[in-house]
């Protein structure tokens, strides 16, 4: 399962019903609004890359209200008890 946060930069007229479409978009599993850079934060969950690009392209970036989105793909979580935890890519 690959997870991917997606910045979203939406027109402020229409930040609530923006929030909902996008949640109301497969893949797309949570939206939050927030103070900031950015507008609106999606949360996709999907299973491979290539779905990632079709739910963001397709789906979010579609979406009324919204301007401009960044992706990000979230490669590991770490817990606050972590002392040991490292980071690689490809393994």
């Amino acid at each position: 399962m690959i997870t991917a946060i997606v910045l979203i930069h939406a027109d402020n007229a229409r930040i609530p019903e923006t929030a909902q479409a996008v949640a109301d978009t497969a893949g797309v599993t949570e939206v939050y609004s927030c103070a900031g850079d950015v507008d609106l934060i999606a949360i996709v969950r999907v299973r491979d890359h290539e779905q990632v690009a079709e739910v963001v392209t397709a789906g979010v970036d579609k979406v009324p209200g919204v301007l401009r989105t960044t992706t990000h793909i979230a490669f590991k979580a770490y817990a606050g008890a972590d002392v040991e935890a490292g980071f690689s890519l490809g393994e």
